[in-house]
């Protein structure tokens, strides 16, 4: 009887740990792969990066180069790139830019 409830355990644990990840991961890829647009920048999961020019039901066309157009399906899309900002410069205050070193005054 005790080998039988370590089985279940085992079971529950590989479920709890492996399963429903993995379930959670394949959700939020076909959601995202459902929610493409023309104009979104892409990464394929071949790693190319690409803009989305037109989506026809599980066909995206891709432009991978200017004027240069590939057609992918739509599950090839391994991610969409989020534009990154750079941080804002901040004012350097021109006295603390050059600090009189130690032997002057």
């Amino acid at each position: 009887m005790g080998y039988l409830i370590i089985i279940v355990v085992l079971f529950a644990a590989m479920w709890l740990f492996l399963v429903r990840p993995q379930r959670r991961r394949q959700l939020e890829q076909a959601q995202l792969q459902d929610s493409l647009e023309p104009g979104d920048e892409i990464l394929t999961a071949g790693g190319i990066h690409g803009t989305v020019r037109a989506i026809e039901d599980e066909v995206v066309r891709v432009e991978i180069a200017p004027g240069t157009i590939v057609r992918l399906d739509r599950r090839a899309v391994a991610a969409v790139v989020q534009e990154e900002t750079a941080p804002a410069e901040e004012e350097i205050d021109p006295n603390e830019a050059n600090p009189p070193s130690a032997g002057e005054s």
